[in-house]
């Protein structure tokens, strides 16, 4: 049995694997939407911190409705985060997290009013934990060949 702080060392070492997360959100018509957003920070995997700009589609959706879910995918495994959303006005958080890669994407800076913090509040993170490339491929290969269930590495839910 995996303890619950090993499972958060888990669902943490895979998502600061993870370059570019899925933010999925419900659209006002009830639609689900998905879009790429880059973690700025997670004091913790139960508390991300992505910028946005303020007017646009995913912000509203948010604000009306706060229900989402982050996914996380690297070498190391995949991280289906999922919690609430608020939209934060937080300057000085802002300005901490702000990067180059902020000031590609977004116009002004961290000090503009059009830009702002997503913070997500995760209240479960499922996890499925990567065995390696080579021994999922030779657990893979173990499972087509023969009557083994191929071991594809720990996979569990573990409450924020």
């Amino acid at each position: 049995m995996t303890s619950h702080d090993d499972q958060l060392e888990t669902v943490a070492r895979i998502m600061e694997d993870t370059r570019i997360a899925v933010l999925t959100y419900v659209s006002p018509q009830g639609a689900l939407v998905s879009t790429p957003m880059g973690t700025q920070d997670f004091e913790h995997p139960g508390t991300t911190w992505f910028l946005t700009e303020r007017d646009t589609d995913k912000v509203r959706a948010i604000e009306a409705d706060p229900r989402v879910n982050v996914s996380y995918s690297s070498d190391a495994g995949w991280v289906s985060l999922s919690g609430t959303a608020r939209v934060s006005d937080d300057r000085a958080k802002l300005q901490e997290l702000w990067d180059a890669s902020a000031g590609a994407f977004m116009s002004g800076g961290p000090e503009d009013a059009s830009n702002v913090l997503l913070e997500i509040d995760g209240a479960t993170a499922e996890y499925w934990e990567s065995p390696g490339k080579v021994k999922a491929a030779v657990e893979l290969a173990k499972g087509l060949v023969g009557k083994h269930t191929p071991d594809m590495g720990d996979n569990d839910t573990v409450s924020l």
